[in-house]
């Protein structure tokens, strides 16, 4: 049964399907109300948001969902419905066109008014444009720009050798398509290619509709200025879509998503008297009954090419971890790098509300917190809260690269010296304002905390370091370090986080605190392992780096546990021996999360010491 029409778009709701990018700069798809250009974000029936066409494709478009309010179209940036293959295209496929082409001096095939065979070529899916934007007129390129209004069949269903009997089951649906051409390119040339190709020389849209949502027949009518130039149906084609279909398959599989144009009818520019070419500022209007308008405008020759700038802008490293806060939500920028950054009490960008009675004095010095290796900035809540931190100083907590939530770029190397200088980033934005700190570490981070303290003394008044790990690392405990990356990039952290957090708590937790030993295990579970991978490194490198600890004047608490196997109580006395003031402190039946195995017994010596 065929869906009614409204201004030429299906009226049943989440079949006219358009792609989109949210204020976030995620790609999603809606449905377009073609009468209020109002879009509804769609998700599958499990929730997930729909990204692009493929993927309603796979599932079925009859399966999608509302999944939020309707927004303005103007809203967001409408992109074309499908893209990221070269379109497959058909020339000459409209007998009228094929006669004014044949005798246009543009054509550089057959020289015969109808072909024997479709003529098949491709456009560079770097030409695709959405709906709105602009044509460049590419005038050191081309004199003779041109239009073409078509009908674009978008593949259902992976195909090889399709019978012509078969192949309208392969169709998904369709869109419209302007194959924009350089005319004298296409003759010069012979092959079509590069007169096809040109950047935005492929406007598509603004919807995509399944099949089964449209009439058998489909018109294609073609508008310059408001002036009629084309039209044409899919009756009307020498090779149908069908036979186009067939023949594209006899050779080579087709896929899902894969777009052929199906050609255009007669009226082209060249095909006017005289000849008449697109310049600046043309309007190309392509309507089509149930697939809408698609409308692009000429630009001015001196536009910048857009093709350009979206092109050098797309990485094929992964950024891991991004996900989880859903494409960069809540993270600061700090190094160049996307880090989360939490405040807790006035004085940052993320300040907590407070009244007068609870809010720190204007003179208490900030706390700056660094979590350790498989850790995150929830590492320090359980002290934190103990002692009401955000009370008495402002607190600045950071996910280290790659932990918690802070993503991590392929490319980068990480290191005990850039997590240092992340931190020091965080001291020179002036929305922290950072003149000085007390700083407090643990585990690894000790090693970042003492780093920048030596590099930066005059920023820290006290240091407290909660199981510092010798330096240099031992080469043994960096060898470790190593292959625990290795293990965790081969199997993942369930690979080593029920082992290090065994190995790194205390008899008394394991049997009595299950609670801590929870806590632990989840911290270290809750990393993505390529973040962990580079932690393990960064501590590895420690070994080959020994941190003057000599030059550190300021006050510093150091604290381990007595069954702590990274800071055994005599490295850490033998570490204080080495800087000029620093006390130790031993926790009884802890191990080296002495954070949350006692937390009470830490926060007794940290409370101590700040209100030296």
């Amino acid at each position: 049964t065929e869906t009614p029409l409204t201004n030429g778009v299906p009226s049943k709701d989440h079949y006219n399907l358009a792609a989109y990018r949210d204020d976030l700069g995620r790609d999603r798809i809606g449905s377009l109300d073609p009468e209020t250009s109002m879009i509804t974000p769609l998700a599958l029936p499990s929730g997930t948001a729909v990204s692009n066409l493929y993927e309603v494709i796979e599932v079925g478009h009859e399966s999608l969902v509302p999944a939020g309010e309707a927004f303005s179209l103007d809203s967001v940036k409408l992109l074309p419905p499908i893209s990221g293959r070269d379109v497959l295209c058909v020339g000459k496929n409209y007998s009228e066109h094929a006669k004014e082409f044949n005798s246009s001096g543009f054509d550089a095939t057959d020289k015969v008014d109808q072909p024997s065979h479709p003529v098949i070529f491709t456009k560079r899916y770097t030409s695709i444009i959405a709906d709105g934007e602009e044509i460049l007129p590419h005038q050191d390129f081309t004199d003779s720009l041109d239009y073409e209004g078509e009908i674009g069949v978008i593949i259902g269903k992976s195909g090889y050798r399709i019978q012509e009997e078969d192949a309208i089951d392969y169709v998904w649906g369709y869109t419209i398509i302007n194959d924009v051409t350089a005319r004298e390119k296409q003759r010069d040339h012979k092959q079509f290619y590069i007169g096809k190709s040109g950047d935005t020389y492929c406007p598509m849209g603004p919807i995509a509709v399944p099949a089964c949502r449209l009439p058998k027949t489909l018109e294609v009518t073609t508008y310059i200025n408001g002036q009629q130039r084309q039209k044409g149906t899919t009756e009307d084609l020498i090779f149908s879509i069908p036979n186009l279909i067939k023949t594209l398959s006899e050779g080579q599989t087709l896929q899902a998503g894969d777009v052929l144009a199906t050609g255009t009818p007669a009226g082209v520019g060249f095909g006017q008297k005289p000849p008449t070419f697109l310049k600046s500022g043309d309007l190309v209007e392509i309507t089509v009954p149930g697939l809408g308008k698609l409308s692009n405008r000429i630009a001015s020759p001196s536009t910048k090419n857009p093709t350009l700038s979206s092109t050098a802008t797309i990485s094929h490293l992964p950024l891991n971890n991004l996900e989880i806060t859903n494409g960069g939500i809540g993270l600061t920028t700090l190094n160049s790098k996307r880090l989360l950054i939490k405040t807790l009490g006035p004085g940052g960008p993320q300040t907590h509300n407070r009244n007068s009675a609870e809010a720190p004095s204007s003179s208490s010095t900030p706390i700056v917190f660094i979590h350790g290796l498989g850790g995150n900035t929830c590492f320090f809540a359980p002290l934190i809260s103990t002692l009401n931190l955000p009370a008495t100083h402002t607190c600045h907590l950071m996910d280290l690269e790659g932990h918690g939530l802070s993503p991590t770029h392929a490319s980068s190397v990480v290191s005990i010296s850039s997590y240092a200088s992340d931190l020091a980033a965080l001291f020179a934005d002036s929305r922290y304002n950072l003149k000085s700190a007390i700083l407090i570490a643990h585990s690894m981070g000790c090693l970042v905390a003492q780093t920048f303290a030596s590099q930066h003394p005059s920023l820290v008044s006290k240091l407290i370091l909660l199981g510092p790990p010798p330096s240099p690392l031992p080469a043994a405990a960096a060898e470790g370090c190593r292959k625990r990356a290795d293990a965790v990039r081969a199997g993942g952290m369930i690979a080593v986080a029920p082992a290090v957090a065994m190995a790194g708590t205390a008899q008394k937790t394991q049997k009595e605190r299950p609670l801590a030993r929870g806590f632990v295990l989840a911290q270290l579970m809750s990393q993505i392992p390529e973040g962990y991978a580079k932690g393990c490194t960064a501590l590895a490198g420690a070994s080959e780096n020994e941190i003057d600890v000599g030059r550190l004047g300021m006050k510093t608490l150091a604290v381990t546990g007595e069954e702590d196997k990274v800071a055994p109580p005599d490295k850490v006395r033998e570490l204080a021996g080495m800087m000029k003031d620093c006390r130790v402190e031993v926790l009884k039946d802890v191990g080296h999360w002495h954070g949350v195995e006692d937390v009470e017994g830490v926060a007794r010596v940290v409370r101590q010491f700040l209100e030296e």
